[in-house]
């Protein structure tokens, strides 16, 4: 169940990565004006911007839900041994042998 709190969390980390683009452009045009080599951006805009995804992160897998396992066997451990053999997605009915051998 998604609560609000999550969707802030997404909200808030979605701000942070667009300010963190905003202030990369800015950084990058400063250089220019000042006709220096572009080599990293700086420390504080790296760290808000690693911020924001951890916060986006944090929101989406909480609001995601419940996970499925991972595991062959997984959805066939509620299925009766009588369900297993009987394999309907395999049957085809609708095929070219009616017009072969009709």
């Amino acid at each position: 169940m998604a609560t609000t709190s999550h969707k802030v969390c997404i909200i808030f980390g979605l701000i942070a990565l667009a300010h963190a683009a905003y202030s990369a452009a800015q950084h990058r045009a400063y250089l220019r004006l000042i006709e220096s080599d572009f080599t990293r951006l700086p420390l504080d805009i790296l760290l808000q911007c690693l911020l924001g995804l951890l916060v986006i992160c944090y929101g989406v897998v909480h609001i995601a839900g419940a996970f499925k396992e991972i595991k062959s066997s997984a959805e066939l451990e509620n299925k009766n041994w009588e369900m297993l053999s009987n394999r309907q997605s395999f049957c085809s009915f609708n095929h070219r042998g009616k017009a072969l051998f009709g």
